[in-house]
């Protein structure tokens, strides 16, 4: 049941102090000598460990994007961030699917770089990458879109992401699909929806530790041909 509660019956925002330490505490398994050669190899040691430890929905993660020439501050490059979710994860890095209409999509063609953040507060592990964007080839797409429930395909050509609508409007384009795309039909993927591949030339593994002292093991891609990866613990 929706509730219309009075502008005037919220309070003024007020100050909130959080003066709680939370103690983390993971065995001592994080260090440069015993990390794998590739931090992709290494994602997804952890992202398999994290679903065997029933962390809640591991591939929600934080995205970064940077806006330059649509920037709401002229001059300015601002960030914005959101949480979407992994959809695929191999040896080049992390894929996932949006509108390439929408704000994240816009900031990454006008600026080709992004970082991402996961958080498993189930086992106090973090894992934050830095990188490039590309955009996933259109039979990748295809493939990705065709195992999404019908109602996320439906979802996908009735929804202008990011965009203003009016009350109402959302769901009388969802009605509108559902009549060009009647049951039992297939909904083929819009051209203007896709996804997206991060990457990475920085990832760094995090573990909670006492006190502050946090495990911290950060890959830098090594420049030149041979690439590869510099391994190296920094301080929490």
């Amino acid at each position: 049941m929706d509730v219309d509660i009075p502008a005037t019956s919220i309070p003024p925002a007020t100050t909130i102090q959080i003066t709680s330490h939370n103690q983390y505490v993971t065995p001592p398994t994080l260090n440069p000598s015993t990390a794998a050669l590739s931090p992709m190899t290494q994602f997804q040691s952890w992202f398999q460990a994290a679903i065997a430890d029933g962390v809640h929905e591991p591939e929600a993660m934080s995205l970064t994007t940077v806006a330059t020439t649509s920037s709401p501050v002229p001059g300015a490059a601002i960030p914005s961030t959101r949480v979407v979710l992994l959809k695929q994860s191999d040896p080049r890095g992390f894929v996932f699917y949006t509108n390439y209409t929408s704000r994240k999509s816009v900031e990454l063609l006008e600026n080709p770089y992004a970082a991402l953040c996961f958080y498993w507060r189930e086992v106090h592990r973090s894992v934050r990458v830095v990188g490039r964007v590309e955009k996933v080839g259109s039979e990748e797409s295809d493939a990705y879109f065709a195992t999404r429930p019908r109602g996320s395909q439906i979802g996908a050509w009735a929804s202008p992401q990011s965009n203003v609508v009016k009350e109402g409007e959302l769901s009388a384009r969802v009605k509108h699909m559902e009549r060009k795309f009647p049951e039992g039909s297939a909904v083929p993927r819009p051209e203007g929806w896709g996804g997206w591949r991060v990457v990475p030339f920085e990832v760094e593994f995090w573990e909670g530790k006492p006190s502050r002292l946090h495990d911290r093991v950060r890959y830098v891609a090594k420049s030149g041909e041979e690439g590869g990866w510099e391994i190296d613990r920094i301080a929490p």
